[in-house]
């Protein structure tokens, strides 16, 4: 079962000045800042009401967000859905005909630990407008050793 949008992930070309438009114009507060090599991007992570936004740029030419740009423009990369039960989530999904894909910094198809919980990416548009990540997030104890909190 989808419990509710979890974090929407916006490719940027540059996190620093998309976030102080962010500020200005919408009054959004302090972010909580990444540099995640292994994503190969730059993020500013912030809630705005009651889904995260995630501002992404790539710090590669080739990273996933750089290359939403080249095709689309700056705007929404992904959608991610938080789910009760990231097995069966996947199970109903490829059921009525999505297909995963590998997580661009992990190169995992299907389930597996992030830094939040367990996530899968479907391929393509799986719905129109975005790509869909499902987010099994963690329980108290949960979270991997090598998963440093929220990064």
């Amino acid at each position: 079962m989808i419990r509710r949008i979890k974090h929407m992930a916006v490719a940027v070309k540059d996190v620093d000045a998309a976030l102080a438009t962010y500020q200005q114009r919408l009054g959004v507060g302090e972010a909580r800042r990444l540099e995640w090599a292994k994503g190969r991007s730059r993020e500013a992570h912030f809630p705005f009401g009651e889904v995260e936004i995630q501002l992404c740029q790539s710090t590669d030419p080739e990273g996933r967000f750089a290359q939403h740009i080249a095709h689309y423009g700056e705007g929404v990369q992904h959608m991610c859905l938080e789910v009760d039960n990231i097995e069966q989530a996947i199970k109903e999904a490829v059921a009525d005909g999505a297909v995963l894909k590998p997580c661009s910094a992990c190169n995992v198809t299907g389930p597996h630990p992030h830094s939040e919980g367990y996530v899968a990416f479907l391929a393509g548009q799986a719905v129109p407008g975005f790509e869909l990540e499902f987010m099994q997030v963690y329980k108290e104890g949960e979270r991997p050793a090598d998963f440093a909190k929220g990064s």
